[in-house]
């Protein structure tokens, strides 16, 4: 049965024919995977963000930086010294611009954190 929409659902679907907008929606969303893939890495090796940020050499509101959902200034350095820190690869997909659309909404999720066990 679907879903009854809200007020919001019709709103965003609205602003998502903004093509400024909905740049700056995909923009967010990539942003949002990476937080959330770090976080898992940081947790699935059992540290702190204090803990990551004294291997790395910074401060603990880095690492929450970095881990924050809405934050959009991740620099590849700082997420390959983040996850190379936690003995983990960084794995990334150029997608030209004009196969977007078709890469997004391919079916299979990534997964959040991929392990020895994950991928059996």
């Amino acid at each position: 049965m679907p879903q009854k929409q809200t007020n919001f659902d019709h709103y965003l679907a609205d602003k998502r024919t903004d093509p400024v907008f909905e740049e700056r929606f995909k923009a967010a969303d990539r942003a949002w995977d990476i937080a959330l893939q770090l976080a898992a890495l940081r947790q699935a090796r059992g540290l702190t963000q204090k803990q990551v940020a004294e291997l790395l050499g910074t401060k603990q509101q880095a690492i929450a930086r970095l881990e924050d959902p809405t934050y959009t200034g991740h620099s590849l350095s700082m997420v390959r010294k983040y996850v190379e820190a936690l003995g983990a690869n960084l794995d990334l997909t150029v997608v030209l611009a004009e196969a977007a659309v078709q890469y997004d909404a391919q079916p299979e999720s990534k997964p959040l954190l991929v392990t020895h066990e994950s991928h059996k």
